[in-house]
């Protein structure tokens, strides 16, 4: 076996190799640097936060796989070959990851047709709250008790979503049990004023209290007021507890189920 040969080779395939590994390095800070730049252009910033975060994360794959094939290519692996492969592992990768690519085309599909953007307060099955962030697979929802909850996107497409801010208010309802004795109008009169005095009630439309039914335990009383989407679990939860005091400062009874006995004798 000639030595000079294997020598040359062996030369030929470290600067093969190394100039490879130079372009990944070379490669991969550009990548960092050019999503940088993009993320501070007047153009970009312009765009729906959503679609930031899409095409930011769309980019940085494509550029990837061109700086990986590049870096092959001048290692010596024939690029037919690693296409065959990225074929074929990606046929793989497909059978296997269904729910992902289901993910992924929801995500597309909530990035065309937009019922949430980023910044809106919505409900979303049994969730409800701000939408932090619509990535290509999960879409992030920042709760009421600041919980951050990633629902996959696949999800969002098959789910009813109650959209709040696209509106700019919504109305927010608490409902109450009185008892049959007690004073309609003196219950109509409390519980207005106690929901005016909310600072984050709106003046107009303005609150109103109306019969919603009459059970066996007593008369429920509903309260609906009008606020500010972001003020929705300010405005509920004030609704809630200072009904209840006032109605209590009222001297008006909040029923609960319970059972008379009645003894006669004979």
């Amino acid at each position: 076996m000639d030595i000079e040969k294997i020598k040359s080779f062996l030369t030929t395939a470290g600067v093969n190799l190394l100039l490879g590994i130079i372009i990944l390095i070379v490669g991969f800070f550009l990548i960092h640097w050019l999503v940088k730049f993009l993320r501070r252009s007047k153009a970009f910033t312009k765009l729906d936060p959503s679609l930031q975060s899409f095409f930011v994360n769309t980019i940085k794959l494509i550029l990837a796989v061109i700086v990986v094939l590049s870096a092959a290519n001048v290692i010596g692996v024939p690029l037919t070959s690693v296409l065959t492969i990225f074929a074929s592992a990606g046929v793989a990768i497909s059978l296997g990851m269904q729910g992902a690519l289901g993910n992924l085309v929801g995500g597309l599909t909530l990035l065309i047709l937009k019922p949430i953007k980023t910044g809106e307060y919505v409900k979303i099955g049994e969730y409800r709250g701000i939408v932090k962030n619509i990535g290509a697979f999960y879409t992030e929802i920042k709760t009421l008790d600041n919980s951050l909850i990633s629902l996959p996107n696949s999800n969002l497409t098959n789910t009813a979503i109650v959209n709040y801010s696209r509106e700019g208010i919504s109305r927010i309802e608490a409902s109450f049990t009185v008892s049959y004795n007690s004073n309609i109008d003196k219950v109509r009169e409390v519980l207005l004023e106690m929901a005016r005095k909310c600072d984050y009630v709106l003046e107009d439309p303005s609150p109103w209290v109306l019969i919603t039914k009459c059970t066996e335990t007593g008369i429920i009383v509903l309260v609906r007021a009008w606020g500010k989407a972001e003020d929705w679990g300010n405005v509920y939860y004030y609704l809630l507890e200072q009904g209840k005091r006032a109605l209590d400062a009222a001297g008006i009874k909040v029923p609960y189920q319970q059972m008379d006995v009645h003894l006669q004798k004979d």
